[in-house]
């Protein structure tokens, strides 16, 4: 009997079970001997930046490396460590009482000129506002040299830092051809298309401004979570050096969890709280059939602090007026969180910026090379070796960033939550009610609502943003969606530290509109009340068509861990992934 008693003890001392609310989905139930690249992150206070002789091993030695693993690199900037561990260490490891949460360090990708008439930026440059003085840091596929670029002290180039956190290549070219062209976007001087021989110039939104270029994504538009956790801590470490006030993140992944958990959402956390106003593409998901492109917000933009862009189509006109929601825009709320994004929309459709020469993109889409006639008074039809057409929210994004650095050099002293609240509430509103796209090759329709959830606060008015003197006391979280089965509707619930709806200069109505609200309805409101009983005026939509009792709430989908989710063709490896879409929409 006690032979018994003594083999049942053994064998339970033997059986590990896994704490599944430590592992992110992915690796749950993962083959026992399969080794998988993970990122660990541990409690405050637990060390693991360590400085003994030993280092790491001496740190870490009764956990990753006593499982059988192998430490690959140290994140500090989320108390972790990206390392390789097998399916058997990462169920004993999600048992130990210091770790908060185990993840793969997984995948991502990178998520353009009538965009400065269309958000104003003239206004901006014709009162010195060209971002001079003022730090972007790029976290993309890498800058190429480009005379666009130039202009810095005695002409030379205003990329003042380079450096690639790819493990396996060490240069900071754009292979891609991602990256350049962004950074055209944010900085470009239209050095190469300005005079008088020239019908266009493509001039970025703050052309005065530095870049710092922290390549992530090599030539296949590639890169994982630790490289872009890594860049973001170095950004954080040389913001003092180079004034580092905004950061560009046209990048972007599938969202598996919580932002409290992603450990990409609690890097860009530490940016902004850091003070570095964080920019990032909402995500090129926007089509999607099965929720009429809702809840399709990339990781990182799922996270509140970050200011979240969607794209615009400028329509091949200077002004504003005419332009519409590119269909493949991704709309929120957010998986898992149902944080109401975008926050902002701006133009991202057929932009043209700057070419890096023999890049991926450059080659693989010729229709997007842009000819010398384009903008040269009787240049040829040959392809120009100096611009590049892309769409995608990634190129807002990169608007929005210029935008940014602008408001920057003009008022330094704003934070990043005044910064966001104040180009929110600035944001031009008269958008129209629906628009429909007509993909040439599918046939299929695309019909989008110009909901909050689709457009946000509304277009970037860059002129009304400068313009605008208004401080927030408090955080610009952006809030988060509810459902209340009872009367079918959704309201907003403002975070306790928001200004939203703290004064009548931060109220709903004043930030994002009222055509943004309740369709069909002249509701001004959209928080829920303190009480449990949720009033109905105050409904985002009530009884609407596409949320009363639809998919996205009632338990489905979105919200259930169903096929949205689940790995299925949305998230799995899809191209459009927070990057750029070449052919873009006419």
């Amino acid at each position: 009997m006690k032979r018994l008693a003594l083999v049942v003890l053994l064998l339970a001392g033997t059986l590990a079970y896994a704490n599944n609310s430590k592992i992110a989905p992915e690796l749950q139930n993962y083959p026992s001997t399969q080794k998988a690249n993970i990122i660990v992150q541990y409690a405050p206070g637990t060390q693991v930046n360590c400085s003994g002789l030993l280092g790491l091993v001496d740190c870490l030695l009764n956990d990753i490396l006593k499982l059988g693993g192998t430490i690959l690199g140290d994140l500090p900037l989320v108390n972790g460590v990206v390392a390789q561990l097998d399916g058997n260490g990462i169920v004993s490891l999600s048992n130990q009482s210091n770790v908060v949460y185990i993840s793969p360090d997984r995948a991502l990708t990178p998520a353009l000129s009538n965009a400065a008439p269309a958000i104003n930026a003239f206004s901006a440059w014709q009162s010195g506002y060209t971002g001079a003085g003022i730090g972007v840091a790029l976290v993309d596929s890498g800058i190429s040299s480009h005379p666009d670029l130039n202009g810095g002290s005695r002409g030379a180039s205003r990329v003042v830092y380079s450096q690639s956190f790819l493990p396996s290549n060490s240069g900071t070219n754009d292979q891609y051809g991602h990256g350049t062209h962004v950074a055209g976007l944010i900085a470009g001087d239209g050095a190469s298309s300005t005079g008088a021989q020239y019908s266009r110039t493509f001039e970025g939104i703050a052309p005065g401004a530095t870049l710092l270029n922290l390549r992530v994504l090599d030539q296949n538009g590639e890169g994982t979570d630790s490289s872009v956790i890594s860049a973001i801590a170095t950004a954080i470490s040389l913001k003092q050096r180079f004034n580092i006030r905004v950061m560009n993140l046209s990048l972007g992944r599938e969202v598996y969890e919580t932002y409290k958990l992603d450990p990409l959402c609690q890097a860009v956390e530490a940016a902004w709280k850091s003070g570095i106003v964080v920019v990032v593409s909402a995500g090129n998901n926007g089509r999607t059939q099965a929720s009429d492109g809702y809840g399709t917000i990339t990781s990182p933009g799922n996270d509140p602090y970050v200011i979240t862009v969607g794209a615009m189509k400028p329509m091949g006109t200077p002004t504003r007026t005419d332009d519409l929601i590119a269909s493949y825009s991704s709309k929120g709320p957010t998986a898992a969180d149902a944080i109401v994004k975008p926050d902002v929309v701006a133009p991202g459709n057929l932009l043209v910026s700057l070419e890096a020469s023999n890049s991926t993109l450059y080659n693989e889409f010729p229709t997007d090379q842009v000819p010398y006639s384009y903008y040269v008074n009787g240049g040829s039809s040959a392809s120009s070796s100096s611009y590049f057409s892309l769409s995608g929210t990634s190129m807002a994004a990169g608007v929005v960033s210029g935008a940014v650095a602008d408001m920057l050099q003009k008022t330094p002293g704003l934070t990043p939550d005044q910064v966001k609240a104040r180009l929110m509430k600035t944001a031009w509103k008269s958008l129209p009610s629906y628009s429909s796209y007509t993909d040439p090759v599918s046939g299929i329709t695309y019909t989008d609502q110009y909901d909050i959830f689709t457009v946000g606060a509304g277009y970037v008015d860059l002129e009304a943003a400068l313009a605008n003197t208004d401080l927030a006391k408090g955080t610009a979280m952006s809030p988060t969606a509810t459902f209340n089965a009872s009367n079918d509707s959704v309201y907003l619930k403002d975070s306790p530290s928001a200004v939203w709806n703290t004064s009548a200069t931060w109220s709903n109505a004043a930030v994002w509109g009222t055509s943004q609200f309740l369709v069909g309805s002249g509701a001004i409101t959209a928080s829920e009340t303190p009480s449990p009983t949720v009033s109905g005026s105050n409904a985002l939509w009530g009884g609407n068509a596409l949320w009363g009792g639809n998919a996205l709430w009632g338990g489905n989908a979105l919200w259930s861990g169903n096929a949205l989710w689940g790995g299925n063709a949305l998230w799995g490896g899809n191209a459009l992934w927070g990057g750029s879409v070449p052919t873009g929409e006419n």
